[in-house]
């Protein structure tokens, strides 16, 4: 272990090493100075402070955003399971076999009710998914995505007040999570528009998402454990809560970019920034009108909607109502074995990582990204369909908890289809599709929860049969849609409009909303720039471009671009 007692970010040290892959390339190796806010370099007795200390800057933004999805999505689990408390008579069986009641629901809402205040939320939630790219773009995305959360987590405590009063109080309440919670994924890719590294957006991306996940593995039985063992409105305050610790603590170490970090060190910054290709501090950028008449007529656009829309089907069936199928049609309480109910999350949250990097895999050896596109996504659909015929017949908890683990963890393979296809077919206008996209997915969170209620007004298995039936077909459903009319390619209309295109819009360009950026460095038509120009003469220094940096010739030169596909950039890495 190196110690250095100078926290001057300048004294780092460096050195010229060869890369370990026997290509006779060279890189600087620099291990960083601290902040002067630890002080010094001398190692802590702890490791993992010592690690997270070290940590680029980056990856601590990736983590802490992935920590803040995992506390979203537990703030959706909790009705899910605390209504269950809330509505149905604590029983015990006697050892004859009757019930006998220990405690009385606290509120006699009907299904119906129970439907209604389940996808209330996503009445707000709908709303705001396109329009949160455009308030990412106009504020600083992590004030966005902490502000998001923050309001989130503090509508959350008057939950249980609500609910006493009037299950209307709680419609409310939902409406407006769901509202503020609707920008959280537009504003993740506001901020990884500035901190994700073209050659480490993948990695960045799948650790912050991750909590997503995670936040449903964790969510339901927490929430179940804090019913059981104290009561149902501990799991409201608890989260609540820890989402505003979170979000004050989130607003006061993020920010919107590396050049604007005070802590980050000058190596990250500069890699960071010539990676992307632009400086970061810049903004003045233009923004071409999306071609949405192309959107609304393209088959392989559509193939993602209905995607979409299958997966939240099967997604929002799980966090909405599993804890009540679990103890209406399996007579199991989520509270007495916590890790059965997360099981399902669990093994997709391990799998989703697997089928990216296999998914990579079979594009850079084997097969075209089409293929590799369909295989995952009908493979993952279709799996999955098969095995909720299984939850929706099987006669024991056993096998149908076994078959609905199973079901969702083929799930996770579909992700490295249908959700990355956006940038296959329009890498232009992929924040754009995925909100399109996940909006019409949120419908499913908005019908699922009301059709559950209205087939299971008695809450028998035969009943719930149903439910799996109908989440299996629609799967079906999304694999033959998806087969025939999926691509990997990148579409035509995704390309840069040239010269006349981009004058034929005139007026209609507005200010830069993040997701369709013209080239800074390309030129379309004859000589023509349609991509925005910088006065910083550092900007452009990535894509090869010295034409404004200072004590340099302005002639044209026959040099290799220095952009991620050339070899030479590992030496700048």
């Amino acid at each position: 272990f190196l110690q250095r007692r100078n926290p001057d970010a300048q004294s780092d040290y460096a050195e010229l090493v060869d890369d370990d892959d026997g290509t006779g390339h060279r890189r600087i190796k620099t291990i960083p100075a601290t902040s002067s806010k630890y002080g010094s370099y001398i190692p802590s007795r702890f490791r993992l402070i010592d690690s997270i200390r070290n940590m680029p800057v980056r990856y601590q933004t990736a983590f802490l955003s992935s920590l803040g999805f995992l506390i979203s999505f537990g703030i959706r689990c909790n009705m899910g399971v605390s209504v269950v408390a809330m509505t149905h008579n604590e029983t015990e069986r006697l050892p004859n076999g009757t019930l006998k009641v220990i405690k009385l629901a606290q509120f006699d809402w009907t299904p119906g009710i129970i439907g209604i205040v389940d996808s209330s939320f996503f009445w707000g939630y709908l709303i705001t998914q396109v329009p949160g790219g455009y308030l990412a773009a106009k504020f600083p995305a992590n004030h966005v995505f902490g502000f998001a959360l923050g309001i989130s987590s503090f509508l959350n405590l008057f939950i249980p007040s609500a609910a006493k009063v009037h299950y209307g109080l709680v419609m409310i309440l939902r409406i407006l999570q769901g509202l503020v919670e609707g920008v959280t994924y537009p504003a993740a890719h506001g901020i990884w528009r500035w901190w994700a590294p073209p050659l480490e957006r993948s990695t960045l991306a799948t650790i912050s998402f991750t909590g997503s996940y995670a936040g449903a593995v964790l969510g339901i039985p927490l929430s179940g454990i804090l019913t059981e063992y104290f009561n149902w409105q501990v799991a409201f305050y608890f989260y609540g809560l820890v989402g505003i610790i979170w979000s004050v603590y989130w607003w006061h170490s993020s920010y919107e970019r590396p050049a604007i970090h005070p802590k980050i060190s000058e190596e990250e910054r500069i890699y960071i920034e010539e990676s992307i290709g632009e400086a970061s501090s810049i903004a003045n950028k233009t923004w071409i009108k999306p071609p949405w008449r192309e959107f609304l007529h393209s088959k392989p656009v559509w193939a993602i909607i209905v995607a979409n829309f299958c997966r939240s089907w099967s997604f929002y069936l799980l966090i909405n109502s599993q804890a009540e199928y679990f103890r209406e049609a399996l007579d199991y309480k989520v509270g007495k074995d916590p890790f059965s109910a997360a099981l399902p999350h669990l093994t997709m949250s391990c799998i989703v990582p697997f089928a990216g990097k296999l998914a990579d895999y079979l594009r850079t050896n084997y097969l075209t990204t089409t293929v590799v596109r369909k295989i995952m996504n009908c493979g993952g659909f279709g799996m999955e369909a098969v095995f909720l015929l299984l939850v929706a017949y099987a006669k024991t908890s056993r096998l149908a908890i076994l078959a609905l683990t199973i079901a969702v963890g083929f799930s996770g393979f579909a992700i490295s289809g249908f959700n990355v296809n956006h940038l296959d077919i329009a890498p232009r206008y992929a924040s754009i599709l995925m909100g399109i996209s996940n909006g019409v997915g949120t419908l499913a969170g908005m019908l699922c929860p009301v059709t559950v209620e209205f087939l299971t007004k008695n809450g028998t298995r035969e009943e719930w049969a149903h439910v799996f039936l109908i989440a299996s077909l629609i799967h079906f459903g999304g694999v033959i849609f998806y087969g025939l009319f999926a691509s990997g390619e990148k579409q035509p209309w995704a390309e840069p409009p040239s010269t006349d295109d981009a004058y034929k819009y005139g007026n209609e360009q507005t200010t830069s909303y993040g997701s369709t950026v013209t080239d800074g460095g390309g030129s379309s038509g004859v000589g023509g720039n349609t991509g925005y120009q910088s006065a910083d003469p550092f900007a452009g220094m990535a894509n090869g471009s010295y034409a404004n940096f200072p004590g340099r010739y302005n002639e044209q030169t026959s040099a290799v671009p220095l952009t991620i596909e050339n070899p030479m950039y590992r030496n700048y890495r």
